[in-house]
């Protein structure tokens, strides 16, 4: 079974309310080849209606990783592409589901990948998209657009799927990078360092932040940044809450 890119992908389903649904994508998985469920904080699980609709992908409720929040599911990801049908106060960037699978197996050759799928309900919330480095949207009738969280599964595996076999047929393609990309608990480190810093320096007002950090968000979330990319910024920051008298580091060439 060609599984190229997929072994490295994980669905995350956030707060998940209804059991069957939870079934429902993981027979979804099941037929595209994916393998990896993370469950954040769902209502009921495990659960009978889960294991009914998984009809036969009982094995990947089994495996299924059960965590407490968003952060904890794509800490050590690499790239995260969050389904979102909300238009945004900001706009974040946003890939149709073909462009979004090449660009995830790409990705998924070198590190891991998240593809994270929202409440039934309200979808994923602000703060979680902006967790994320790309939104995902499905370009679904717009006089009817909802989409059960298992179909819209399905339409974003299903393309995983035809990139990954497109991608099998070619000659070995990554993103090439002098050094491993940052992990989104690494970026999540330099944000909450950034906000740190930023306040100490009276550049941030706590009491009336607007988009700041969303912003900021946004802008190293377009230019997907490697581990020493994020050292140097937290040690200019750092320097910075020093009045720049701090031990400087010398960033060599090869670095």
């Amino acid at each position: 079974m060609m599984t190229i890119g997929l072994e490295n992908l994980r669905v995350v389903l956030v707060n998940t309310s209804h059991p069957g649904n939870i079934g429902a994508v993981a027979r979804a998985m099941k037929n595209m080849g994916l393998s990896q469920l993370y469950l954040v904080q769902p209502l009921k699980f495990p659960h009978a209606e889960a294991s009914s609709r998984a009809a036969g992908a009982d094995d990947l409720l089994a495996s299924a990783v059960v965590v407490d929040s968003l952060d904890e599911a794509i800490a050590d990801c690499q790239l995260v592409a969050g389904a979102s049908a909300r238009s945004r106060t900001i706009s974040w960037p946003t890939l149709a589901p073909r462009e979004c699978a090449e660009q995830m197996i790409d990705a998924a050759r070198t590190g891991k990948v998240a593809l994270v799928m929202g409440r039934e309900r309200t979808g994923l919330s602000n703060a979680e998209l902006e967790k994320c480095h790309y939104l995902v949207h499905i370009p679904a009738n717009s006089d009817y657009s909802s989409l059960n969280v298992a179909a819209a599964t399905q339409v974003l595996t299903y393309e995983l799927r035809v990139a990954a076999l497109a991608r099998a047929g070619e000659a070995t393609k990554t993103w090439k990078s002098d050094h491993p990309f940052a992990t989104a608990g690494e970026l999540e480190q330099l944000y909450a360092h950034f906000e740190t810093a930023l306040t100490e320096l009276g550049f941030l007002d706590p009491d009336n932040p607007k988009q700041l950090m969303r912003r900021l968000r946004r802008l190293f979330g377009r230019a997907h940044l490697d581990r020493i990319e994020v050292n140097i910024l937290r040690g200019i920051l750092t320097t910075a809450q020093k009045g720049g008298k701090g031990p400087r580091n010398k960033v060599t060439r090869d670095e």
